[in-house]
C-alpha cells in the first residue's frame, strides 16, 4: 500500500481512496501536487526490506532534524528517560550528515534493512540486522540506508554529563554513490 502525508496528515491509500480528497490506490508521488505532499512511501517494500526485526513503529517524519538528512527519515523515541533510545528509519538512499557525539557517544543496534556506517578517514562498514556499532565520544561519523534498501536501527544515546551532538557537513554524494 502507498502511504502519503498531505497537509501534515498521514493517509493510507491501501483501501482505494483516502478520506482527504481521494488519492487512488497505486498513485505515485509524481502524480500528486508537490505543494501538499510531504512524502510518499511504498509500505510493502518497506516491510520487505526491514524484515521481521522491525518490531517498533517507524514513528513520525523526523522534521526536527530533517536539515541533517538527505531524504526521508522517521523517528520514534521509545524512551527519553535516563537513557534515550530512538527507533530511526531511513528510506532508501537516505543518510545523515557527519556528526559528533560529544562526551557520551552513541550505540546503534541494527534491526532491519541494509545500511552503512562510516567514521571519517576509514572505510564504510555495511550494516545488517543484528549488527551493533559502538561509537565512542568525539568520533566524526555518519550512518544511513543503502541506496536500494530501507534501513532501521535503534539509536542509544550514551548518557554523560554535558553530552551534546554536533551536526556537521553532508557526506560527499560522489563518495556515497561509490558504495554498493
Amino acid at each position: 500500500s502507498i502511504c502519503a502525508v498531505l497537509n501534515g496528515k498521514s493517509v493510507d491509500t491501501s483501501m482505494g481512496f483516502t478520506p482527504l480528497g481521494g488519492i487512488p490506490m497505486g498513485t505515485r508521488s509524481g502524480d500528486l501536487d508537490p505543494s501538499v505532499v510531504t512524502y510518499i512511501m511504498d509500505k510493502e517494500q518497506m516491510k520487505k526490506d526491514l524484515g521481521g526485526g522491525a518490531v517498533f513503529d517507524i514513528g513520525e517524519p523526523n522534521t526536527a532534524f530533517a536539515q541533517y538528512f538527505t531524504g526521508e527519515c522517521y523517528l520514534n523515541m521509545l524512551t527519553t528517560e535516563r537513557v534515550p533510545v530512538g527507533n530511526v528509519t531511513f528510506a532508501p538512499g537516505t543518510i545523515n550528515h557527519y556528526h559528533i557525539h560529544h562526551k557520551g557517544g552513541q550505540i546503534l543496534l541494527v534491526t532491519g534493512g541494509r545500511g552503512w556506517y562510516q567514521e571519517e578517514g576509514k572505510p564504510a562498514q555495511e550494516l545488517h540486522p543484528g549488527d551493533v556499532v559502538n561509537i565512542p565520544p568525539e568520533v566524526k561519523h555518519w550512518h544511513g540506508a543503502a541506496k536500494d534498501s530501507w534501513f532501521q536501527h535503534l539509536a542509544i544515546e550514551v548518557p554523560a554529563e554535558g553530552a551534546s551532538n554536533e551536526w556537521l557537513e553532508p557526506v560527499d554524494p560522489e563518495e556515497y554513490a561509490k558504495l554498493k
